[in-house]
């Protein structure tokens, strides 16, 4: 993928996982599928509110929908969420190099 298409695919992820409700469907989809129904029940908003909830996620590339008749299946796609922690993962070689370092220090130091 491209840098320019890889960073909008990356802005669409961290944007949708902004959101503490949205972060919430994706655990719950992590754990199982769920129809647009189970997904909103645990939630104090209207079908419509989480509608729109998982439309984000959709945009973003994190859930995919299959439609029987009336019931939608909501399921986790995972590789958005990949690309997301190799991202990530650059900050934490950065950090783990700096506490190697600082742990070094110490030992010297004491």
């Amino acid at each position: 993928m491209p840098d320019q298409l890889l960073e909008q695919r990356l802005d669409q992820i961290f944007m949708a996982l902004a959101d503490a409700t949205r972060r919430e469907l994706v655990r719950m989809l992590a754990l199982r599928s769920h129809t647009m129904n189970e997904l909103a029940a645990p939630f104090d908003m209207s079908l419509a509110a989480v509608s729109k909830h998982v439309k984000v996620l959709e945009k973003a590339g994190l859930v995919g929908r299959r439609i029987e008749g009336r019931v939608h299946h909501l399921s986790l796609v995972a590789t958005p969420l990949a690309q997301a922690l190799d991202w990530i993962s650059i900050y934490r070689r950065f950090w783990q190099n700096k506490l190697d370092d600082l742990e070094q220090i110490l030992k010297e130091d004491g």
